[in-house]
C-alpha cells in the first residue's frame, strides 16, 4: 500500500503520521505542487490521499490549490480515503460545497477538543474523551451538506467532520511533534501570528496526551485504506 501527502510549505510535514505509516509498511509519497515544475503524480495509483497545513487560504486563486480540489473531488468520487489537516480539512470543506472563511478569533496552541455524539460511533474517534490538542489556523468553514460533524471547540465550532465513510477533515493539528511546533514559530511565513500571542507557546506542554490519541486515530485511519 502506499499514501500521497500533499505539502504546501516545506515545514509541514507527516509528523506522527509517519511512523504510523511505516509500523504497517506503508509507502510515503509527497507531493509539493507549491514548488514550480514539481511532478505531478497519477492519485489514482495510491491507496489514499492527505493534504497538510499551509499560511495560506483555501480560498486563494492559486494553480496548484486549483489542481488539489481537483483531485480531491475526484478521490470523493471514487470513494478514496482522504485525510485534511488544517488548510486540507478546509480545501475538503471547500470542495464539498462548504464556505471557508476567518474565524472569529485565531486559534494558535493548545485547546481542548469536545467531541460530539457522533464521534461516539465514529470509525476515528469513538471512545475519546475531551483532550487538548495542537492549533495554528485563522480560518474555519461551514460543516460540508451531508458531513457528519464530529468536534468542536470554544474558539472554533467545526474541528472535525466525516464525509461518506473515508473522507475526513480535522481542523486540528494531531501530526505534529514538539520539535515540528517549535520549528513553525520560527518560519518567516508565520512571524505575524507569533507576534500575535499572549506569550511563548510551549511545545512539550501537552505532547504526552497527544501521542496517545495521534496514534490511535492514525491506525485506525490506516484501517480504511
Amino acid at each position: 500500500m502506499k499514501v500521497l501527502a500533499f505539502r504546501h510549505v516545506p515545514f509541514e510535514g507527516a509528523g506522527r503520521i509517519a511512523p504510523v505509516l511505516a509500523q504497517r509498511h506503508i509507502q510515503l509519497d509527497y507531493a509539493d505542487l507549491y514548488i514550480p515544475g514539481a511532478t505531478v503524480l497519477d492519485i489514482a495509483a495510491y491507496d489514499a490521499l492527505f493534504f497538510l497545513g499551509g499560511p495560506m487560504s483555501a480560498n486563494d486563486d492559486l494553480p496548484y490549490l486549483r489542481q488539489e480540489l481537483e483531485w480531491i473531488a475526484q478521490a470523493v468520487a471514487r470513494n478514496q480515503p482522504v485525510l485534511g489537516i488544517c488548510l486540507g480539512a478546509q480545501l475538503l470543506a471547500r470542495c464539498l460545497g462548504a464556505e471557508v472563511y476567518r474565524n472569529p478569533v485565531k486559534e494558535i496552541g493548545w485547546f481542548d477538543i469536545h467531541f460530539t455524539q457522533a464521534a461516539a460511533r465514529d470509525p476515528l474517534f469513538a471512545g475519546l474523551e475531551t483532550s487538548p490538542v495542537f492549533h495554528w489556523h485563522g480560518e474555519t468553514f461551514d460543516l460540508p451538506p451531508g458531513a457528519e460533524w464530529l468536534a468542536s471547540s470554544e474558539r472554533c465550532r467545526h474541528q472535525a467532520f466525516r464525509f461518506g465513510t473515508k473522507q475526513y477533515g480535522l481542523q486540528f493539528h494531531l501530526e505534529v511533534t514538539p520539535e515540528m511546533i517549535a520549528n513553525w514559530c520560527l518560519q518567516a511565513e508565520n512571524r505575524g501570528d507569533v507576534r500575535d500571542l499572549d506569550g511563548p507557546l510551549d511545545p512539550y506542554r501537552h505532547a504526552a496526551e497527544l501521542t496517545g490519541t495521534a496514534e490511535l486515530v492514525f491506525s485506525r485511519w490506516c484501517g480504511l485504506l
